[in-house]
């Protein structure tokens, strides 16, 4: 958000974080490209010597009224007109030709989308940098820390943390790795008003390249005003991000829940988590903040998918539903990244808590476990069903799953002709002994983020 758009109700949750695309942003990138291609045009000998700089000077945002653009907007169906006359009346009269030349609205605006795009990749990608440190360091600290896996949110096979931060890790070396690559592929608009550069003549061609250079973008093959892929790769890759960081919010809110309780968020401050009703609330305010932000990706995703298909050379309405819901989804990465960075680096993980919970299962987690150890002498399935039996007794019974096994006769004299002793049972259902390929693959994501890292 810019400074007028930072404050408010909704700023601190929304636009939390150093991404700025409010309008003085926007209007502020804008005038950056004009100033740009003066500069190039100078370069390229079509724009007198000196307008380059002349421009530059003037084409600062303070010295433009955004409200008085706005409204001119209505007449022209876009701001730049406006901002064009205002430009032109506030350089001096040699620098006037420089001014906009060769270039039509769609130019001005959609560079100034790459830049503020450019601008706030940057910001994104640092804070991704320090939540996924926070990731790996949770991968490693709690490599062994066993808890219960959950599938269809019910208890399943045990996991360990450090498994758990681990695919938080990997995910965001993805979004972070697809980012950078978009980053890169951020380029300047230059077309003029079908996309010929007529009106410069032969030496319009080395404009854009130069222009590129002066902004620090990508110069396309040729201008695509109508061709929106740019656009949509760069709003796919956003979405990523969100959905990396919507995953790590949604399952800090489901182990932050009382009756589980294995993991809450840190803060310093007393009042963090309140709520306007009950005193004793500590809520996960970060996490669900995050999820306020991801949520609206997908929609704003849809919305960028669907102005991608545009007509001919110039799009009637299609180009212009592009603008905000790229700006809310910049702002949206922007804040669900920033407010991940305390949620990672300051989360506090219950290892005893996670034990309990396992344990007050009496074993159920393991079932599978005990089941792979009968199907030698049962045969899978028959051991499959003598378990599942086993386990419903336990359930209804409120028994460990070795005692349901041991009291049943046919499950006791199944486990005698298997040589499974109590022991053994026991043995069986034990966490640490069930956590196969983990370590490995948590070696691996730190592996691989360390690899980055280091080539980053």
């Amino acid at each position: 958000m810019g400074e007028s758009e930072a404050g408010g109700l909704f700023g601190g949750l929304f636009g939390r974080g150093a991404v700025s695309v409010g309008d003085r942003d926007w209007l502020q990138a804008m005038l950056d490209a004009e100033a740009a291609l003066a500069r190039a045009l100078e370069l390229a000998g079509l724009a007198a010597g000196g307008a380059g700089a002349a421009v530059t000077e003037v084409a600062q945002a303070e010295n433009f009224d955004a409200t008085e653009l706005g409204r001119q907007a209505t007449l022209t169906g876009n701001p730049v007109p406006a901002l064009v006359r205002a430009l032109s009346g506030a350089v001096p009269a040699a620098a006037r030709t420089a001014v906009h030349r060769g270039a039509t609205s769609q130019d001005i605006i959609d560079t100034a989308m790459m830049l503020l795009a450019k601008r706030a990749i940057e910001v994104i990608e640092s804070d991704l940098a320090a939540v996924a440190a926070g990731a790996a360091g949770l991968a490693g600290a709690h490599a062994e820390t066993v808890m219960a896996g959950r599938t269809l949110l019910q208890q399943a096979v045990p996991v360990t943390f450090g498994l758990i931060a681990a695919g938080w890790l990997t995910a965001l070396d993805v979004a972070r790795e697809e980012l950078g690559r978009t980053r890169s592929r951020l380029a300047i608009q230059f077309g003029g008003a079908a996309g010929t550069l007529a009106s410069l003549g032969p030496g319009g061609s080395a404009v854009p390249g130069l222009l590129a250079r002066e902004l620090g973008l990508a110069e396309p093959i040729l201008p695509w005003h109508t061709d929106r892929l740019r656009i949509l790769q760069l709003a796919a890759a956003l979405a990523s991000v969100c959905a990396a960081l919507g995953k790590i919010a949604r399952d800090v809110t489901l182990l932050a829940q009382t009756e589980i309780g294995e993991v809450t968020e840190g803060g310093d401050d007393p009042r963090r988590g309140g709520s306007s009703a009950m005193p004793q609330k500590s809520n996960p305010v970060g996490s669900v903040v995050v999820l306020g932000s991801t949520r609206r990706a997908p929609g704003l995703l849809a919305t960028l998918a669907a102005a991608t298909e545009q007509e001919l050379q110039r799009a009637a309405g299609a180009w212009h539903a592009e603008w905000e819901p790229l700006t809310d989804l910049l702002r949206l990465t922007g804040s669900a990244a920033s407010w991940s960075v305390p949620l990672l680096t300051g989360l506090h993980v219950h290892a005893d808590r996670m034990r309990a919970n396992l344990e007050a299962a009496g074993g159920m987690p393991l079932a599978e476990h005990v089941a792979a150890r009968l199907a030698p002498a049962l045969g899978a399935l028959a051991a499959h069903d003598l378990v599942a039996a086993a386990a419903a007794r336990a359930a209804s019974q409120g028994v460990s799953l070795p005692a349901a096994l041991i009291a049943d006769p046919a499950a006791a004299e199944a486990l005698r002709d298997a040589g499974i002793g109590r022991a053994d049972l026991d043995a069986a259902v034990d966490p640490a002994g069930y956590l196969g390929a983990s370590p490995v693959f948590i070696a691996r994501a730190l592996e691989a983020y360390a690899s980055r890292s280091a080539t980053a």
